[in-house]
């Protein structure tokens, strides 16, 4: 679910060149839709309690904590 996930953030990233996604997006990648504006803001809610390794990933999109 992760790997889905952060490939739907980086599509979006690369698209807009940004990753300040609203909270209702949905983000389609392969003919899968995954809601990548709840998956975002849950990211964000709980970054003390991720690995080390997620928060790596998500820093390097651009993610604005």
């Amino acid at each position: 679910m992760w790997a889905a996930n952060l490939t739907a953030a980086r599509q979006y990233a690369e698209r807009e060149g940004h990753l300040n996604v609203p909270r209702s997006h949905v983000e389609t990648v392969h003919g899968t839709a995954h809601a990548l504006g709840i998956f975002i803001a849950n990211q964000r809610a709980r970054r003390n309690g991720l690995a080390q390794e997620r928060v790596a990933e998500l820093d390097a999109l651009g993610i604005r904590w």
